[in-house]
């Protein structure tokens, strides 16, 4: 058996930003994962910093809409059938979630997890020199006619409450001054200014590792198989072997549920399958990113390429991919933006944590000394990584976190 000061299982861009934070504060620390940096679901993300985006999945009403979109399959919000009664227990703390009290209390939350996490991406890119990763070109939220802006405005008022900056628009002609080529039928829009996206997601979380290892840190490809509480410390079980260590991170996406079962806690983590093509370099003169929120997808650069995709499907691990919807919203993209050229892309499908409520878990392990959970990020893993480092540093070397962290807890529901 060999022992570790501090152990992060997962490596992707949340685990990273973990380990960068803790080796921050002095504290020698060895991330595992069984692909290694950035396989999964930090590699085909949209590449987007949507501090902007504090509003829940699970709105008030949400449930009137969801039978529609259950049943269609290739629709934004979409189960498969064989996967049903298995996510019923999720869904229904999901509508619970949505619920005014609730849901009021997730706002409050998310705001400030994303304004803590705005600040530590700035100063993320100072300490490691990120910034030439970093595209600062706004975002526009499209909506096809007066009726569906208008029932956006909530949400409008919502952020700006919280300090968001955006401007509306009106008429095809005024949404050209941002982004020629868009379909007139998109009537109205929300600008968002100072929405940032980085240039590659992969790139990033792999520059990361990059950034960690330089500090002395060690990335080590293994699958973890077991986890277990030993007397104030861990005792983690990989295929190389069993490790001892003095504080373990579970930030393993999707997987973490497996690993906090083993500790004693069924924590409601569900599988968001999210799916994407990405076209090669020529596919449409892109300069900011588009978000078709009423479709359930974005457009936005990625290298020199561009990315649809988006959406989501509850499915699990196991289910085979769906790559019918990647073509269903690439078909649509086409008719909204009618010069893109949709020809020569890749498909990719990936597996993204999400909670009931769009709250991460951020939290010690109840009842657990030497845990701490870090994961359940949803589609705002990138978005919240760098946060979500300095609150796990802080939880993990006895400092008081910047934030309230009550409405992360693993226990809350």
């Amino acid at each position: 058996m060999t022992s570790r000061d501090i152990v992060v299982i997962g490596a992707g861009v949340v685990g990273l930003s973990v380990a960068l934070a803790l080796q921050a504060r002095g504290r020698d620390v060895t991330v595992i994962d069984r692909t290694g940096p950035g396989a999964g679901a930090s590699a085909g993300n949209a590449g987007a910093f949507a501090f902007s985006d504090i509003i829940p999945l699970a709105t008030p009403g949400i449930m009137r809409k969801a039978p529609k979109w259950l049943i269609d399959p290739l629709g934004p919000l979409s189960v498969p059938p064989q996967y049903a009664l298995k996510i019923t227990p999720w869904l229904l703390r999901f509508w619970r979630a949505s619920w005014p009290d609730r849901y009021a209390a997730a706002v409050t939350a998310q705001s400030a997890l994303m304004q803590l996490s705005r600040d530590a991406l700035a100063r993320q890119i100072t300490a490691y020199g990120l910034e030439g990763m970093i595209r600062r070109e706004g975002q526009l939220q499209l909506y096809e006619g007066a009726r569906e802006f208008e029932a956006s405005m909530p949400g409008w008022q919502l952020r700006k409450e919280a300090g968001i900056a955006f401007e509306h628009l009106e008429g095809p002609e005024t949404i050209a001054r941002v982004q020629p080529g868009i379909a007139a039928r998109f009537t109205h829009a929300g600008y968002t200014p100072d929405w940032m996206n980085v240039t590659d997601p992969l790139v990033w979380t792999r520059t990361l590792a990059d950034r960690f290892v330089a500090g002395g840190g060690a990335v080590e490809t293994a699958s973890v198989r077991g986890i277990a509480a030993d007397g104030g410390a861990a005792r983690i079980e990989t295929d190389a072997g069993e490790i001892a260590s003095g504080h373990v991170v579970v930030s393993a996406g999707a997987w973490s549920r497996q690993l906090a079962r083993q500790l004693g806690h069924d924590v409601p983590l569900e599988t968001e399958r999210g799916y994407n093509t990405t076209l090669p370099e020529g596919a449409f003169p892109l300069k900011t990113h588009l978000t078709f929120g009423g479709h359930g997808f974005v457009v936005t650069r990625i290298g020199k390429g561009v990315r649809v995709g988006g959406a989501v499907e509850l499915g699990g691990l196991d289910l085979p991919p769906n790559y019918k919807r990647a073509e269903a919203m690439l078909t649509k993209a086409a008719g909204f933006l009618p010069d893109l050229k949709t020809g020569g892309g890749t498909q990719w499908m990936g597996f993204r944590p999400s909670m009931p409520d769009s709250l991460p878990v951020i939290s010690s392990a109840p009842g657990v000394d030497g845990v701490t959970y870090a994961f359940g990020h949803g589609h705002l893993g990138l978005t919240q990584s760098a946060g979500t480092g300095e609150l796990v540093a802080q939880m993990v070397c006895g400092e008081t976190p910047n934030i309230d962290m009550a409405p992360f807890r693993a226990d809350r529901f």
